[in-house]
C-alpha cells in the first residue's frame, strides 16, 4: 500500500502519544527482534521503535533492516524513535486512514 505525504503526516499524529512498542538494543537487529516487529506490527499496525544501537549511520542502517525485511512503511524519526505502519486487513478493528 502506497501512503501518501498528507496520509503520513495523519498517522504522525496518532504515533504521536504511543511508547515505544519494542526496543533495538546495542547488539543490533537479530531475527528474534524481527519476529518481535513482525508480531507487534501484525497486532498494532502503527509502533514507534526505540532503536539503542551506536551513532546515526548504524541507526540509520537498523530502520532500512527494519522497513525491508518487514515491508512497513517509515512514517517518522526522530532520533533514535522510528515510527513504522503496516496494514493487517486480517486485524479486527484495522486503521482507517483517510483518503486524503
Amino acid at each position: 500500500m502506497n501512503i501518501t505525504e498528507k496520509q503520513k503526516r495523519w498517522l504522525k499524529k496518532q504515533v504521536h502519544h504511543l511508547k515505544p512498542v519494542v526496543t533495538v538494543g546495542q547488539h543490533g537487529i537479530s531475527e528474534s527482534v524481527l519476529a518481535e516487529i513482525e508480531i507487534a506490527l501484525a497486532h498494532h499496525e502503527l509502533l514507534k521503535i526505540k532503536i539503542n544501537a551506536g551513532d546515526r549511520e548504524d541507526r540509520d542502517a537498523a530502520i532500512e533492516v527494519i522497513r525491508e525485511r518487514t515491508q512497513a512503511d517509515l512514517i517518522s524519526r526522530i532520533g533514535n524513535v522510528a515510527a513504522f505502519y503496516r496494514h493487517n486487513p486480517e486485524k479486527r478493528d484495522p486503521i482507517e486512514i483517510p483518503k486524503l
